[in-house]
């Protein structure tokens, strides 16, 4: 079955951070703050600032996951990201990865007592043998990425 009739992966994280929606802002609109946000990207390159056909303001960039297979062999996998940010308080990223595997993550920020509550709505599409893999992955990294959004947030 092709992949744009699958039904996709889709799923919504929420956490509130304690920090103001401009600064959490300017985090997630920065691609290098991705190192690490996410507990598989490593790397990031080739960051290219622009405009899409439509004049909306974009950064495509090269980020790179890694994952480790068995002891010390590892499997670099470039992923190619376009990150449209929707100011104030909107951020777009479509990830297209080897494998014809696409997500769409799409981040609302809004301002609470507490600081910010961030959600972020997944969407994957992923062949047929991949997708239990990708459904798993993209859950834990959203996972991590609430949770490590949080404490960078906590900090001053």
């Amino acid at each position: 079955m092709p992949e744009e009739r699958q039904a996709p992966i889709a799923f919504e994280t929420t956490a509130v951070v304690a920090a103001s929606p401009e600064r959490v802002y300017r985090h997630l609109s920065d691609p290098h703050s991705y190192i690490g946000l996410s507990p598989l990207v490593v790397a990031v390159r080739d960051v290219r600032p622009g405009h899409d056909a439509q004049g909306q303001e974009i950064v495509d960039y090269l980020a790179v996951e890694r994952f480790r297979l068995f002891g010390p062999l590892r499997w670099d996998n470039p992923i190619r990201v376009r990150l449209t940010p929707h100011r104030p308080d909107r951020l777009v990223s479509d990830v297209r990865s080897p494998g014809r595997v696409r997500l769409r993550a799409v981040v609302e920020l809004v301002a609470v007592t507490d600081g910010t509550q961030v959600r972020e709505q997944v969407t994957a599409f992923a062949p047929a043998p991949l997708r239990r893999f990708v459904a798993a992955q993209a859950r834990q990294v959203a996972a991590y990425r609430a949770a490590e959004l949080t404490r960078r947030m906590a900090a001053p």
